[in-house]
Formats: structure tokens, sequence, C-alpha cells
């Protein structure tokens, strides 16, 4: 439920309000905004209250939040939130791209590939240490080591890192290197796991779960925010259909449709939903068109002798030839590719 006070409501008005909302066994929340002045009610059942609440001085209304999911919907954040990653805004407007390997296997792959994406414009560096596979015999990632790699990627290039995080076990450790988490399809409904990065200290990227409903996918993004982290990104990825010809299904309807029910930033990783290295930069090109936020493109020195992923990565080449042809569209749609913080100023995890 929202509160929404008069904008002439003084401070001991809205502190009335929410001790008349705590000693009735609800979490209120205050939601300034530029517009108005509301407090949010979570518990079960919170419009048991609304009349109540309604008599109080200072009170225009009590309005149902319609959603299951709350924090997250735009009834409770109008604003767009913008979710700032060591200096790196992302749903301020411009488009930011985060590039990278799909998993961290040396330190020198590491540090050309995060010279290379640089130097062709990229906003953020990505890179798994840690590896979910469907095979346990596959290539599961460097862990520590890895996470080592990425951080003097971050030194060397100025570009904030984001890294997967697979067990509520991992936060702790992985914040000390990352800048932002990722939290990957197969764990996009691991609670604990969410709960876990919810009470984390970096930035949140959440991809879409491999067959999550769009109202699943914001319920696991309230679970994040709940439990205390409003930076949260979400990232569609395609999901899984009966359709074979490419690796997963791209919703690109989803970026409009998520964009008007929820005030979080959207991005789209094209790489892991088509599967297949031609298919990225026009599908990369057809989110910007659908008004995404950003981008996470795999990009890889050598990718036919990748060990994870290869069919999908770009040449660092291809890769530089598909940021010149996004900013000659952003021109077009009157957006902008943004910019990545240099080494100089660039902020370090701490």
């Amino acid at each position: 439920m929202l509160v929404l006070m008069n904008v002439q409501a003084t401070p001991a008005q809205v502190a009335n309000v929410i001790k008349h909302v705590r000693e009735r066994g609800f979490e209120p929340i205050e939601l300034p905004g530029a517009d108005r002045l509301a407090i949010g009610v979570l518990g079960s059942n919170p419009g048991s209250i609304r009349d109540a609440i309604c008599d109080l001085p200072g009170v225009v209304d009590a309005i149902p939040v319609s959603k299951p999911y709350k924090q997250v919907t735009r009834e409770w954040h109008p604003e767009p939130t913008v979710v700032d990653v060591s200096g790196v805004n992302v749903g301020d407007g411009s488009f930011v791209v985060i590039a990278g390997p799909c998993a961290v296997e040396s330190r020198e792959q590491v540090l050309a590939t995060a010279r290379d994406v640089a130097d062709a414009g990229a906003t953020m560096f990505r890179g798994g240490a840690f590896k979910p596979r469907s095979s346990p015999y596959s290539f599961r990632g460097l862990g520590l080591d890895g996470l080592r790699h990425l951080a003097e990627a971050r030194e060397v290039t100025g570009l904030p890192v984001v890294t997967e995080v697979l067990t509520p076990a991992d936060v702790e450790l992985v914040s000390e290197f990352a800048d932002m988490l990722q939290v990957g399809t197969r764990n996009a409904q691991n609670f604990a796991l969410l709960e876990a990065v919810g009470g984390a200290r970096r930035p949140v990227l959440l991809k879409r779960g491999l067959s999550n409903t769009i109202e699943e996918w914001l319920l696991a993004a309230e679970y994040v925010v709940a439990h205390g982290n409003p930076n949260v990104v979400l990232c569609e990825r395609g999901i899984r259909t009966f359709e074979a010809a490419t690796r997963n299904t791209l919703d690109l309807s989803a970026v409009p449709v998520v964009k008007s029910l929820s005030h979080l930033p959207v991005i789209v990783d094209p790489s892991h939903a088509t599967g297949h290295r031609p298919l990225v930069p026009p599908m990369a090109r057809a989110a910007l068109a659908a008004g995404a936020d950003g981008l996470m493109i795999e990009v890889h020195p050598d990718p036919e002798n990748a060990l994870s992923d290869g069919a999908q990565s770009l040449t660092p080449a291809a890769f530089a030839e598909l940021m010149g042809s996004l900013r000659r569209l952003a021109v077009a749609l009157d957006r902008q590719v943004a910019t990545a913080p240099s080494p100089m100023r660039a902020a370090t995890p701490g």
C-alpha cells in the first residue's frame, strides 16, 4: 500500500503516520519524490489499516499496490532508477556496453581482452571467474585467481568489473573484487542467493531465468530490493522456447514491457540469447532501438579456441565494428553511448 501525503505535510505528520504503521505491525518506507511524498507500507494485507491511516493528519489517500512485486513497480517508484556502478550510470538515458569473455581463462587473455574492449569504447568489463556449466566436465573458471585477474584488468583500463556469483557463501569474496555482482539465469530463482546479494554492498545484475515469466523475473528482483539493495539492473538474455534455430529466444518485447512496469534499468545480452556470432550485432542494434539501457556482449581474442561459449563470442575487431554502428544508430535515436571512467578516476571496490 502507498500512503500519499499532502505536499504541505509537516515532518511531525509524516513521523506520526510512520509510527502508526509500525504500531500495527507493518513496515513503513519513506518514498520522497519530485512530485509527491509517499510512505510505502509492506506486510501481509496492509489494506486492513487503510481507513485508520487515511484519518491521520496530512494523509491525502492510501492506495493499494496491485502488483505482487511491490518495491520494483512504478506504482511504488514512478521515476526511473539510476544504478551507479563505480562511476558508470545505468538507467540515466545513456547506453552502456558491458563486454568481455564468457570465462576468465588466463591473466594474459583477460588483460588483452580488457584493453581491446576498452579501446573500442566498452563501458564495463565482464568475465566469469566462477562458471555454472551444464556439464560437470566443462571448464568452470579459475575462481579466486580469476577474480584477481579481473581486478587487475580494472586497474589497467578503468572499466568497472561485472562477474557472476554462484552461492551465498561466495558473495563476500566476490564483492571484494567486483564492482557489480551478476546473478545468472540458473540462479534467477535461487532465493537464498537473491537474499544474500540483497545484503551486499555491490549493485546487482539480475539475468532473466531460462523459463521465467516477466512477473517471476520482477519478483526475483523484489527479493534483492526487499533485502536492502535497491541497485538492481535487469538483463534480458533470451528464454527457452521450442525454437532450436537459436540458443534461446530473445524476447526484445520484454524491454518496453518491463520499463512500463518497473523503474529498474534493463539491458540485453544478445550473445547468450542467440548463441551465434553473426546474430549478435543485429540483435544488439535492435536492443538499442527497443529502448534498452545497455548491452552485455561476449568478446574473446580467439573465439575458436575459447573454453566457454566461443561460438557466440565476437572477435575484438568485430566488437569494435559493432560499437561504431551502435554510435551511429544512437545518434539517429537521439541517444548516446556511454563512456567509461578513465583509469585515473576509476573507483576501486572497498
